[in-house]
């Protein structure tokens, strides 16, 4: 069935759509913020989720300290948009990202990761560009094993280079712990603390993150602050961490069923140039609102291939369905806008501005 908001969407903008509900983002930017307020943690949320200035203002607005990009490109719109507190969690490397960052740097407070030392050698290119030291802080792995030095011997001695550089000053470090590794990431904190300062430098910077490690926040002792990102939104990998319910979940993909050649089956069209291939490690490739039994079992670029065998209701062909992504960070970054709505009322459309920043 489709309710009279979707098909006042679909009328206007067409199908298949990102929707976001305003109110449910204004609520969960609030939960989050009210949450590192109790915890005593600034709150550093990451873009890449919405990737759009008026997003992060708001959640400026409500609190947070400031933003974090994963790629210069996405910093770039975010300061052109006057945000000026940013930290860039990712190795960047080259003359040509030396140059944006320097010239980034002249205009904004900049935050840079590294996690060796080929990084750490081209980052003085971007201070003396912008004519003011660049603050770096040490990435530090703590399970997860994807970027990050594996060892506190390891951060030290990169701390100790980032401030023996010309132009730069060491800020601290930036962990991702895993949602179990809390305890371990604890000691390899300390150690790298205490053999910072053993060298006469500190960590004014202690960043953690991820959305999934709600229920960890403020657990490291000496965390300064973490990196929210997917909170915004949610998606259905949250629902199934557990930080947030259906009812969290903001923004939804308006889709029409296009076919129903057998009961059992029915095709959507929304397929993966829209939900994508990322499946979060869940089963099927969204949560049907309206038909939570039914699975979109696989994807052709823009068919979605609906399995109805377990499902009590069915839907029928011109029906618009919504869908929860199962990992809405990459489904946003496939749109060139999204459609705002709060209750039954269509407030307009958003860009995702710095959609596409691969670099």
């Amino acid at each position: 069935m489709t309710t009279p908001l979707a098909a006042k969407i679909a009328r206007e903008y067409g199908t298949p759509c990102a929707v976001i509900d305003m109110d449910k983002v204004e609520r969960n930017i609030a939960r989050i913020q009210a949450a590192c307020d109790a915890a005593g943690v600034a709150n550093r949320p990451h873009i890449k989720t919405h990737k759009n200035p008026t997003l992060a203002k708001m959640q400026i607005a409500a609190g947070a300290k400031g933003i974090t990009c994963q790629k210069l490109g996405e910093a770039e719109v975010m300061a052109e948009a006057g945000i000026d507190d940013i930290l860039i969690s990712y190795n960047l490397i080259g003359e040509e990202k030396m140059a944006r960052l320097g010239a980034l740097q002249a205009k904004a407070n900049m935050t840079v990761a590294a996690d060796n030392p080929v990084v750490i050698a081209g980052l003085p290119q971007a201070a003396e560009i912008s004519g003011r030291p660049l603050s770096v802080v040490v990435e530090c792995d703590t399970g997860r094993k994807r970027a990050g030095v594996e060892t506190p011997a390891e951060a030290i001695a990169l701390a100790r280079h980032i401030a023996a550089s010309k132009g730069l000053r060491f800020a601290g470090f930036m962990l991702y712990p895993t949602e179990t590794g809390w305890p371990e990431a604890q000691k390899f904190f300390d150690q790298a603390l205490a053999g910072v300062r053993e060298h006469g430098l500190d960590a004014s910077i202690v960043s953690t993150g991820g959305t999934p490690n709600l229920k960890n926040l403020g657990s490291l002792k000496g965390a300064t602050e973490h990196r929210f990102g997917t909170y915004i939104y949610n998606d259905r990998m949250q629902v199934a961490a557990g930080v947030a319910t259906w009812d969290d979940c903001a923004l939804n993909i308006y889709s029409t069923v296009v076919s129903r050649a057998a009961p059992e089956r029915g095709i959507l069209d929304a397929g993966s140039k829209t939900l994508t291939s990322d499946s979060g490690g869940l089963e099927g490739y969204g949560l049907i609102l309206e038909h939570p039994e039914a699975r979109i079992a696989r994807f052709a670029e823009e068919h979605g291939f609906l399995d109805l065998s377990r499902s009590n209701t069915r839907p029928n062909v011109g029906d618009v369905v919504r869908i929860v992504p199962n990992h809405v960070c990459v489904v946003v970054n496939m749109m060139d806008e999204v459609v705002m709505v709060r209750g039954e009322e269509i407030l307009g459309t958003l860009p995702v501005a710095a959609r596409g920043k691969l670099r």
